[in-house]
């Protein structure tokens, strides 16, 4: 009997020796700890600047909430509004895109000293689009230089275009060229290169290079939008969003994921698959609808943080909140394969 007692006790104190170890092995997910100001959140981009990290989207709210949104957060789990960069729409919006509201999907980058915001102004289902840019010394309102000043036009589609001049992101590459992909639906994702004195288009008038589309019958259009390029492992990772945002819990959107030796492509999945010809691999995607909570992941954008760690910030519709827009961020963790999988 004593022997039962014994190995009753031993077992038990295996258990808890073990279970610290387990729960280190499966971490809560940032996504299952995520709180504060994290709705309505579309499109979304992240930064950190020293002990503060920032997310703009697209806007929607009040007063300059509804130009470009802006969040912050100390710890990356609980979100504040913050003061938007815009109180009022830039001034060239209202004469090159009639009927433009609020700017689209806007991308932050810190280049020569000041913070670049690259954003767009359409109106839904039309590339009569454009996207500009406004920089900054510093995204805190309180620290001397803080100020957003209107750069102007980056570049423009109009009807007759085959791109849509939306959804841009910046990337220098290793050799210190500039880029902006962009695009959304028409023929296609778009790489254009910039002037990095300027931000704008180095070659104004030259044809984009293309970097991912989806075969589709004729007329009709590529549903494929959202581009971010980042690098790591000297590949370049083109991220993309497939199929429908904007439908609330019927969104079909999701996240995939290729990469390519050269900025400007061809991306390739981990299966060979090219992403001009709608390959290559899931990264984000919505589980069984009778399951998901948070449904049609997408318009997913890449933050490295200052140890390293690489992680994706996206927004996915929220069932239980009758399908609104919210804000997500998954880790990467990068396989032996070479290959990020998104937890």
């Amino acid at each position: 009997m004593r022997r039962h007692v014994i190995g009753g006790a031993l077992a038990a104190m295996l258990a808890l020796a073990t279970a610290p170890a387990l729960a280190q092995q499966e971490p809560t997910s940032l996504n299952a700890r995520l709180g504060g100001d994290i709705v309505p959140v579309h499109d979304p981009v992240l930064i950190r600047e020293g002990d503060s990290y920032h997310v703009f989207s697209t806007g929607i709210g009040r007063d300059g909430q509804g130009i470009v949104s802006h969040r912050t957060s100390r710890d990356l789990l609980h979100w504040v509004s913050a003061p938007p960069p815009f109180a009022s729409l830039p001034a060239w919006v209202a004469g090159t895109i009639p009927g433009a509201t609020n700017l689209w999907a806007p991308d932050i980058s810190y280049v020569n000293g000041r913070y670049r915001l690259y954003y767009s102004a359409s109106t839904f289902g039309s590339n009569r689009s454009g996207i500009g840019m406004a920089s900054s010394a510093t995204l805190d309102p309180g620290k001397p230089g803080y100020g957003w000043r209107d750069e102007g036009l980056v570049v423009a589609s109009q009807p007759g275009d085959d791109f849509n001049a939306i959804d841009p992101a910046f990337i220098a590459d290793k050799q210190g060229r500039h880029w902006l992909s962009l695009g959304s639906f028409w023929t296609g994702l778009k790489l254009f290169e910039l002037d990095p004195r300027t931000g704008k288009l180095l070659h104004p008038g030259a044809k984009p290079v293309a970097i991912a589309r989806r075969p589709v019958p004729a007329g009709a259009p590529s549903i494929v939008e959202a581009p971010y390029i980042f690098e790591r492992g000297g590949y370049y990772w083109l991220l993309a969003s497939y199929d429908y945002c904007c439908k609330g819990v019927n969104s079909t959107y999701y996240t995939v994921i290729g990469r390519s030796k050269t900025v400007a492509g061809p991306y390739r999945g981990k299966d060979g698959s090219s992403l001009l010809d709608g390959g290559g691999t899931i990264l984000l995607r919505a589980d069984l609808q009778e399951k998901q909570r948070f449904r049609g992941p997408g318009h997913a954008g890449h933050f490295r943080d200052t140890d390293g760690t690489d992680r994706i910030v996206y927004h996915a519709y929220d069932k239980d909140k009758n399908g609104a827009p919210t804000l997500r961020i998954a880790t990467l963790n990068w396989g032996a394969d070479g290959w990020p999988t998104a937890r």
